[in-house]
Formats: structure tokens, sequence, C-alpha cells
């Protein structure tokens, strides 16, 4: 007998509708067959972040505000209430969301957005419970500081460990100073505790120089970050300039050198910060692209729906338009395949949903939510 999950996610598939012009279901040759791709909710702007309920809905932000909750029949419900004011400008709004891992205890929805305050702008996570089409008892657990006036480079991904403790990623927000300044937010990865706190063993806690929350530094903009599902380990995607995204895995209290090395160069050709690579003390990253594939949402999949897939990382990509499916031997990566690369969508998040397919959300003003996975004969 199907679990009640089951058929909702079943007739979310049933209930899939494509743009004008497109075909419900699309079709792939990839290296383990084909990926079949169906459109399971339309209509959205510039979706970012999607986290599944235990019920089997899913929560999606919309950059300008929105949180919204798609049920399982693809239908979208109205702009849930309680999202405090956003600074929707450039790349910044609502970004990412995720659910308390004690959820079914303590429905908290955390989401990270661009606040308007003092000097601009700046990375902030809020959280409230879900109570119909309302988050209640709102605050803010997290700010990023000092707040810019620049529309760029917010990251952000929202990403709980096994203790339960919150990753907070930043981008640099333009400015190339800061990330290398441990008293300044931009371009870290923060790790806090559910209510904001900061867990006793981060690596700066009693420095009088440095913020408490931060776990790692020199990061660009990390827009893609996962949990390992063996290691339990953060992993994480950054975007470079021209060239030089990478795969890190950060480690606490490590600096991954932005801007004073990096395997890319500036829009103009010309050199960044020292023009090297490489120098002590700075860390290299386990992979990297060059051209750009701006990396965004990141996914281990972990399902047994397709064994092809299990183990794998898959990486979304906005400058090509594709999903990047990698091959992992520990923490090196041994093959890279591009997957979808005919799809033409700008890929803003990668999740494995409770079904066993992976879930796309496209970067459009009319995007879209797409389930993928391999034909099975």
């Amino acid at each position: 007998m199907k679990t009640p999950l089951a058929l909702a996610l079943m007739l979310s598939v049933g209930a899939c509708t494509a743009k004008d012009g497109e075909p419900a279901g699309r079709s792939f040759a990839s290296e383990h067959g084909q990926v079949e791709v169906s459109t399971v909710a339309s209509g959205l702007e510039h979706p970012w972040g999607l986290a599944f309920l235990p019920d089997g809905r899913m929560l999606v932000t919309e950059r300008p505000g929105r949180l919204r909750i798609v049920e399982a029949d693809g239908d979208l419900s109205e702009p849930l209430a309680g999202i405090p004011e956003v600074w929707s400008r450039g790349q910044g709004g609502l970004l990412d969301v995720a659910i308390d891992p004690d959820f079914a205890s303590t429905p908290w929805v955390y989401f990270s957005f661009s606040e308007p305050g003092e000097g601009g702008a700046g990375t902030s996570v809020g959280r409230g419970k879900l109570a119909g089409n309302a988050l209640e008892d709102v605050e803010i657990i997290f700010r990023q500081a000092p707040k810019l006036d620049a529309g760029q480079h917010f990251g952000s991904r929202l990403v709980f460990d096994r203790e339960g403790r919150l990753y907070v990623t930043s981008g640099d927000r333009g400015n190339w100073d800061n990330p290398q300044l441990l008293d300044k937010g931009q371009g870290k990865i923060f790790r806090i505790n559910k209510d904001g706190s900061i867990p006793a063993d981060n690596p700066y806690v009693g420095r009088d120089d440095a913020n408490p929350a931060i776990w790692s530094y020199g990061h660009r903009n990390v827009q893609g970050a996962a949990l390992h599902p063996g290691t339990g380990k953060l992993w994480q995607t950054e975007h470079g300039a021209r060239g030089g995204d990478e795969l890190n895995i950060p480690e606490p209290g490590k600096n991954y050198g932005w801007p004073v090395i990096t395997l890319g160069v500036n829009y103009s050709g010309a050199p960044i910060g020292s023009g090297k690579q490489e120098m002590e003390g700075m860390e290299q990253p386990i992979h990297h692209w060059t051209p750009s594939i701006a990396p965004s949402g990141l996914a281990f999949y972990t399902a047994d729906r397709f064994p092809a897939w299990q183990g794998n990382l898959f990486v979304g990509a906005l400058a090509f338009q594709r999903v990047v499916r990698l091959e992992l031997d520990g923490d090196k990566v041994v093959t890279e395949e591009p997957l979808l690369v005919d799809l033409g969508e700008r890929i803003r998040d990668v999740r494995q949903g409770p079904d066993g397919y992976l879930y796309l959300l496209t970067d459009d003003a009319d995007g879209d939510i797409l389930r993928v996975g391999l034909k099975t004969e």
C-alpha cells in the first residue's frame, strides 16, 4: 500500500503543467540513461530556495520577498504572512529556506534574506513557526555586519548539521577587503545555534578581534551548500569572477583565499589580489571550474530510487544553464558529467526530494520547480 506521502508525490507529478510551447516532459541523454524532466509548478518570480515539509509539501522562496507553500497537486499558496521587509535590489531579496531538524515538535522555518538598514543591506537570518499560511513569532537570529549599499553577493544557503547547528553562507557584497577581516561579516561562512547563539567550539570564540560566529573566511559568494551524508561535513560551492568557481570543504578557522588568491581573473581579464593562485596559509579548492559555470544549489544524492546516482554530488549552474554531476572518491572528484545541457534554464537550487527524485528551481521571472530522474524500464 502506498503511503499518503507517496500518493501526494504521485499526484504532484500528474498535475505538472508546462509553459506555453514547452512539452510537459522532456528527456536528455546521460551516461546512465535518459534523464527525464517534468514541471511540478510554474509562475514563480525568481525562485531561490526550496525545502520539503514532512508531509511532502514544499516551501519555496521568491526573491522579491515571498514565501509560498507548494501543494501536492502543484498549486501555489498565497504568500505566507510574517516575512519581514526584504531589500529586493540586484541579487538581494528573500533567499534560502530550511526547516528545523525537529520540525515535528518545533515547527520553525528558517529563512535568509537581504535585510535593509543603516548603510544599505546585509544577509540576515530569521525564523518563525509555521502555522497555516503564516509564520508566527518571527525573530531575526543573525545579521551580517556592516550593512553595505551594494546589490550583489549576498550568498546565502542555510544548512543544519547533525548536532542541529546552523551554517549560514555569505558573500563579499562586492567588497574586496572585508573577506580577510575577521571583524567584518562579508565573505564568511558562519555557524550558529538554532536560536542564534554562538556554539562554544566555534574557532574564534573568545577573541576580541573576531566575530565569534565565523566558521571559515576568505570566500567570494557561497550560493551552494550541503552536508556530506557520510562524514557530516559541510561542502560548499562559490562563484569565482571570470573563472575560478570553487568546491570546498570548509574547515573551522581556515582561510579560503579570496581575494588574495584565486584561480580566476577579473572580468576585464586583469589579475585579482596578489595575482597568485596559491599562498601559504590559504586553502585550495578540492575542485574548480574555468570557465565559470556560476555554481548555485548543491545536493548529495542518497536515495535508492536511482542507484547509479548514489553518492554523487549535483551542482546547479546558472551561467551554463545545466546541472553538473560529480562522482566522488572520498574527498576527491573523479568524474564530472554535465546534465540537461539543452534545458535552456538557469538553475538556482538543487534538492533531493523524499521520493528520491531531484528537484530544481529555475531562476526566471516566470520560474519553475522541475522534477528530475532517470528513466527506468
